[in-house]
């Protein structure tokens, strides 16, 4: 049966731009998914203005911190803490030796085994990163009191973490 070339309604609202504003009143307001992403972005984007002169991704960030508070960690460690794939983790570290921040060193124990540490400059750095960050933090999530903020960041902590079976 061939195409009809009439155009429906349906088409002709496809091809006309529509205006959208507020999404009050739609069920998307109900969604955690769709308000956890909009805080993700409002979130993300005072973080990239804070770091921009530093250069550094939210990854990075996160895996000079961990790096920071577990001298030696392991890229497998690495990549199951910041939950992503080994390879993307070997990427990581590649970017943040090249940039003179963290060092890989053989393990003594396991010679297949490479411990992850930052280099002088990687410490330096991250202190500044960790006061940017919590600025960043902070002027994201202005409209929040302290004790808001604080009960938001637990809450979100009970959504990820791994919860025991309820009885």
């Amino acid at each position: 049966m061939p195409v009809s070339d009439k155009k429906t309604p349906i088409h002709q609202v496809m091809q006309e731009e529509v205006e959208t504003g507020p999404v009050d009143g739609l069920i998307l307001e109900e969604r955690l998914g769709y308000a956890l992403r909009r805080a993700q972005l409002k979130v993300f984007k005072h973080f990239d203005e804070a770091m921009r002169e530093h250069d550094i991704r939210p990854a990075q960030f996160s895996a000079l911190v961990i790096i920071e508070g577990y001298p030696g960690v392991t890229q497998a460690s690495l990549a199951q803490t910041l939950a992503i794939d080994p390879p993307r983790v070997v990427n990581l570290v590649n970017t943040l030796e090249s940039r003179g921040l963290a060092v890989r060193v053989r393990s003594k124990r396991d010679r297949r085994s490479y411990g992850i540490f930052l280099t002088r400059a990687g410490e330096a750095l991250v202190v500044t990163l960790k006061a940017l960050s919590e600025q960043s933090d902070l002027t994201a999530t202005q409209g929040l009191s302290d004790i808001e903020r604080r009960q938001l960041l637990a809450l979100l902590r009970r959504v990820y973490s791994p919860q025991a079976p309820e009885k």
